[in-house]
């Protein structure tokens, strides 16, 4: 044979080696358990050992949200369950002892192991424990029963049982028998269930036996995720204990909340870079008919996942609710009414304004730390200054969360759909922001009001000899609100140091008067150049009263249109509630069909882009 005929035939072995292999070697997906539904739980096992990015799932081409997944390489609590009947005496049950220490000597720093052996009866011989010293001297300790029985169902049944106070770990049973159960008191539907409650894994283990034996160990497997391993003879068991724990560090376990009816039909699809993707249909078990009576399947808001996030959500309301209550100012009506004329009440009411909400001080920071760089913040900030409102920011962005929450909580009590619950969220959250806006709204437009005013006033002052300061401190010691704080604040402010233009510019700034800064623009040119600024204020003061004359004139002339907006935004909805009140069956359709969602849907965009026409044709930007 030549060289190259050598070549061809070494690379035509390899080749025909390697494809198998190489075809095998895909993610594979088993053990769909929706047992604990809206629950679902998948095993995923990887070609090759996990890697430490999780896998991701999608359900129905869409991303699940809040998925847990478990790397059974580590952080995994293993029961190692022996059969001891009399039917493994001799050599079967030596084997099997050296072959179960040598496999928990191979178990991740992190794991704990625990002992059941099982007989007549089940018995755990150790606790869980990261040392592995208790369970290797049970195994090398354990012996033949004396007593016929092969209690397999019910070593399931206490091995699932033991793993449920193992929180937050992967729960394994590595189950080794070579009969059928014999004397259990549990079935295997009962040790199953448990399995399934637990979400433990069962990799049995059958040394011999014939169709009839492996058939239940098969069923383990099969429904909680594991795989079914079969020796034909216990010198065989080393090697079977070793690919079980090379499959546990490439198995992940990942779990979900479905928002799945019963009955509907699930296309589940998981990908794990770099080693592939894999997918499976299932249909979650069950009907969302009606049933006899007419009863509608419950909301999932009634499941123990709802109850248990409906309490938490309660429990964090009233607490909050009572912090509100005990930081209060405390005292009595009379003594509120009196506190303005008592000497000192306003230095106390500070220092207890100071010291609102001390019990939650901590999450207050930590928020501020989180979020306080951010211009959403810096926004929220800029609108309680606006509106002189006494609350921090932080406590601001905790009430529209909290109104948030109890709008949202109050529709999913009362039944409404997910939907519905969501706009309730939102609408929750922005009652607070709205009433915010509308008071430094309106704070900003009195401003305005008493700028002309206060610009003569500090003209005046500058023509009997007053210093731009003193004309200021003028209007600050005989001028009314909003005009007299704010300007008070640039007083203190120049106190402290601060050059005046930067303090006006600031003052500018908070209030967002477009007119205030027109007029700080024109002092501060005025101040570098020189020349005579009672003059200036004066311009400035009739051309700012001009401005505000125009403003009226226009609204006037677009009080029509506004009107018109608003009746054509707001007469939809008026029918739709009527309607819905008078009607309701004649109203259904709209709500509880995809065409009427769309319909709606399609109603609120061009309502929008309507009334986006409707405000660029009665605006101006003068």
């Amino acid at each position: 044979m030549s060289r190259r005929a050598l070549r061809l035939f070494i690379a035509a072995v390899v080749a025909a080696l390697v494809v198998p292999v190489a075809a095998g070697a895909s993610l594979s997906l088993r053990g769909i358990d929706t047992s604990s539904y809206p629950t679902v739980r998948v095993t995923v096992v990887a070609p090759v050992a996990a890697t430490a990015a999780p896998p991701t799932l999608t359900e129905n081409g869409n991303a699940v949200v809040g998925l847990q997944a478990t790397n059974l390489a580590s952080t995994k609590s293993v029961v190692v369950a022996i059969d001891r009947s009399r039917s493994m005496a001799g050599a079967k049950l030596a084997d099997a002892l050296d072959a179960a220490r040598a496999f928990l000597h191979t178990k991740s720093p992190t794991d704990r192991v625990s002992v059941v052996a099982f007989g007549s009866k089940a018995v755990q011989l150790t606790t869980f424990s990261q040392s592995t010293a208790d369970a290797d001297d049970a195994l090398r300790l354990l012996k033949v029963d004396t007593a016929n029985g092969t209690a397999l169902y019910d070593s399931l049944q206490l091995s699932a049982s033991s793993l449920r106070s193992q929180v937050g770990r992967a729960r394994v049973v590595v189950l080794l028998t070579d009969g059928k159960d014999f004397g259990s008191q549990t079935s295997l539907q009962t040790a199953l269930t448990t399995a399934h409650d637990t979400g433990t894994l069962v990799y049995p283990i059958a040394v011999g036996g014939d169709s009839a034996t492996v058939a239940p160990l098969k069923q383990m497997a099969r429904e909680t995720g594991g795989s079914f391993k079969s020796a034909a003879s216990s010198a065989s068991l080393h090697a079977v204990y070793s690919s079980i724990a090379s499959e546990l560090k490439r198995t992940w376990r990942v779990e979900y909340v479905t928002a799945a009816r019963p009955g509907d039909k699930l296309h589940l699809r998981v990908l794990l870079n770099p080693e592939g993707a894999a997918s499976t249909d299932v249909t979650i078990p069950g009907s969302s008919a009606p049933g006899p009576a007419g009863d509608a399947l419950p909301s999932p808001l009634y499941s123990s996942i709802g109850g248990l996030l409906l309490t938490m959500l309660v429990a964090f309301l009233v607490l909050t609710a009572c912090g509100f209550l005990f930081a209060t100012a405390k005292g009595s009506w009379v003594k509120t009414r009196l506190a303005p004329h008592v000497e000192g009440s306003r230095k106390a009411r500070k220092r207890e304004k100071g010291q609102r909400l001390a019990a939650f001080a901590g999450l207050f920071r930590a928020t501020e730390d989180a979020f306080g760089h951010r211009r959403v913040w810096r926004h929220l900030q800029r609108k309680l200054e606006r509106a002189d409102l006494p609350l921090r920011t932080v406590e601001f962005a905790y009430l529209i969360v909290g109104c948030g929450f109890a709008l949202a909580l109050f529709a999913a009590v009362s039944g409404r759909p997910s939907l519905q619950i969501l706009i309730a969220l939102a609408v929750g959250g922005a009652i607070p922001y709205f009433f915010v806006s509308l008071k430094a709204k309106k704070r900003m437009n009195a401003f305005d009001d008493q700028l002309p005013d206060l610009l003569v006033t500090l003209a005046a002052s500058l023509k009997a000899g007053h210093s731009f300061k003193q004309g200021i401190q003028t209007i600050v010691d005989e001028g009314h609100e909003p005009a007299s704080k704010e300007l008070g604040r640039v007083i203190t402010d120049t106190r402290l140091g601060r050059p005046m233009d930067e303090a006006l510019a600031e003052t500018a700034e908070r209030i967002g008067s477009k007119n205030f800064s027109f007029v700080i623009t024109a002092v501060t040119i005025q101040r570098q150049v020189g020349g005579s600024l009672a003059g200036l204020f004066d311009m400035v003061a009739d051309t700012v009263r001009q401005r505000q004359q125009f403003a009226r004139k226009i609204k006037g002339l677009t009080a029509m249109g506004r009107a018109s907006a608003y009746v054509l935004v707001g007469l939809p909805f008026f029918i739709a509630a009527a309607l819905t009140l008078l009607n309701p069956s004649y109203m259904a359709p709209l709500y509880n069909t995809s065409t009427g969602h769309t319909l709606i849907i399609g109603g609120l965009v061009m309502m929008a882009f309507g009334s986006l026409i409707l405000k660029k044709l009665v605006s101006f930007k003068g």
